[in-house]
């Protein structure tokens, strides 16, 4: 019988591969609930997907609330519950104010523990749909310690000019990722007003990477994309981020109607026929901005 230090290495070790490598997404009440709750919308990604299926077995759930457990629970999920004294993460997180900076930087927190405890993972949002396997365009190169998805991608994998997206990364467990971490984390009470993925683009251009010796990849949007630019490869993208858009209800909205049903489109046409795929206009994420 194993023996755990807690509950978090129990389902860590439960969760991950044999390479002790998993996938974390982090959730609150405003994300199991609705008509059609972001969590479960997450959950048809890895239905539809192309070879997604089994990594459901290597996903873990981080809950914030315990409405946010107790569905993750139901869902029969790998499922950990984060204990967060003194804040309350319950409902809905507007982009960029304050509670929703406060979560970010718990859950900055929290990776760095996970990093710390030998662990290597994919971070997803739940506003990324998996529409393919990452792994099978993710770099196996175990000397690259971060792989990290861009809102704009300039053509170059090695580009520090890429504006980098904290929604969609996968990072090595080792002594120089925890660094990053920590010295990310540690800009937390300077940083007023800004996101952490503000923060941790800001060290990168200050040449924390580089110091560190970190060997970053930035992802190619036409494999890793998002609302803020369209993959323009329907036949080899991979995810689809709902960035650039500020409610949930509006992510839920484009990803739903638009993503999905495109997908499900692309894939029911002839291989001529997707070279001259579009994706549909993300109309409900524009609209987000104007409220």
């Amino acid at each position: 019988m194993t023996i755990y230090k807690d509950e978090l290495n129990k389902v860590l070790d439960e969760t991950s591969m044999p390479n002790k490598t998993l996938i974390i997404a982090i959730v609150n009440k405003a994300y199991v609930e609705g008509d059609k709750p972001m969590l479960d919308l997450f959950m048809d990604g890895f239905w539809l997907g192309e070879e997604t299926r089994a990594l459901r077995d290597h996903l873990l759930i981080v809950a914030v609330d315990q409405t946010a457990y107790q569905r993750c629970t139901f869902l029969q999920l790998h499922c950990y519950k984060l204990e967060t004294d003194g804040v309350d993460f319950v409902g809905e997180k507007i982009y960029m104010s304050d509670d929703f900076i406060k979560m970010m930087w718990r859950r900055t927190l929290f990776l760095g523990d996970v990093l710390k405890r030998g662990y290597n993972f994919i971070f997803t949002d739940t506003d990324v749909l998996w529409l393919r396997n990452p792994f099978s365009r993710l770099s196996p190169n175990e000397t690259l310690d971060l792989q990290i998805s861009t809102d704009l991608f300039n053509g170059n994998e090695s580009s520090e000019a890429n504006h980098i997206n904290t929604g969609f990364y996968m990072i090595r467990s080792n002594t120089k990722t925890i660094a990053l971490f920590d010295a990310w984390y540690a800009k937390k009470d300077n940083s007023t007003g800004m996101k952490e993925q503000d923060v941790l683009e800001t060290l990168m251009h200050e040449g924390a990477f580089r110091g560190l010796g970190l060997r970053v990849r930035f992802l190619d949007t036409r494999y890793f994309s998002g609302f803020c630019e369209n993959s323009k490869d329907v036949g080899a993208v991979v995810t689809v981020h709902a960035n650039c858009c500020r409610s949930i209800n509006a992510k839920v909205a484009d990803l739903t109607t638009t993503v999905v049903h495109d997908w499900k489109r692309a894939r029911g046409s002839r291989a001529n026929e997707t070279t001259a795929f579009e994706w549909s206009k993300h109309e409900a994420c524009t609209d987000s901005w104007k409220n």
